[in-house]
């Protein structure tokens, strides 16, 4: 009988210990690939990707956004990163606050050394004012950025204020006022930023079309802006991800759920192969 709980006890610390180890060996590797990355690019490799995840052994989804731990992790390895350096930064994201997405966009547009911005997948919203402060950003062609129109609370701005100015004054209530006067005080600031980030990198007219394509509600806020609808409008986009940043951002695997719901042969395939 002591043996028999000798055993249990030991199934119990593996089982308590097998993940914190899995996510140990799964860092030293993406540490690992980053260095080759760098050592390949001579660049700063910076990553920003969130995923669901599942951290320790209870198995909690974690539904990660950018958040202010974010701005202040890039922003330390941007200070410690030599002024002529160029910086590789590789986003995976849905967006988040729009105080950290800006925080990181200025710090990047600061950057005296080249900044290039990889988009393997997507870069929504505050990822997509990310992309608006590099000269350079690389996309997959599958890839999509977003609009970056405010939301307030629940709503869009832009919805706030189409609604506010279809109705007579005296017929909306005062919090539905308020939150219009907020919505376009939010509209107009992520103009102004938008046209500061594109501002030396191309002409007046350019700047305010972008920047009122992206920030005037045009689209809903999911809305894909595919690689070459960016490319139409404008921004400084091209194709051509290196292989190493799709391998990198293996090391980053989305939370199983019981059942995987796609499956295939992880390998390439060439033309002409026997099937």
């Amino acid at each position: 009988m002591v043996d028999l709980w000798v055993v249990l006890v030991v199934l119990v610390i593996l089982v308590l210990l097998l993940p914190l180890i899995g996510q140990t060996i799964r860092r030293s590797r993406r540490i690992r690939a980053i260095r080759k990355i760098e050592r390949k690019r001579q660049t700063r490799v910076v990553t920003l990707i969130h995923r669901q995840e599942r951290m320790t052994f209870l198995g909690i989804p974690l539904f990660r956004y950018i958040d202010i731990t974010d701005s202040e992790e890039i922003l330390r390895a941007i200070r410690l990163t030599p002024p002529a350096m160029p910086i590789d930064l590789i986003v995976h994201t849905p967006g988040g606050l729009v105080l950290s997405a800006e925080q990181i966009a200025m710090a990047l547009k600061r950057h005296p050394g080249h900044v290039t911005v990889f988009v393997p997948h997507y870069a929504m919203s505050g990822g997509t004012l990310l992309c608006l402060a590099a000269p350079a950003v690389v996309m997959d062609e599958n890839a999509v950025l977003g609009p970056v129109d405010p939301i307030v609370g629940r709503y869009p701005a832009a919805s706030i204020l189409q609604a506010v100015g279809a109705k007579a004054v005296n017929d909306v209530d005062d919090e539905t006022l308020i939150m219009a006067d907020i919505a376009r005080k939010a509209q107009d600031q992520i103009r102004d930023f938008v046209r500061a980030m594109l501002a030396d990198t191309m002409n007046a007219e350019m700047v305010e079309r972008i920047a009122a394509t992206l920030t005037e509600g045009r689209w809903t806020h999911d809305y894909p802006i595919t690689y070459r609808e960016a490319k139409e409008l404008g921004l400084p986009v091209s194709s051509g991800i290196p292989d190493e940043v799709y391998r990198l951002m293996d090391l980053f695997p989305q939370a199983m759920p019981r059942r995987p719901s796609v499956e295939y042969i992880p390998v390439p395939y060439k033309e002409g192969r026997k099937k």
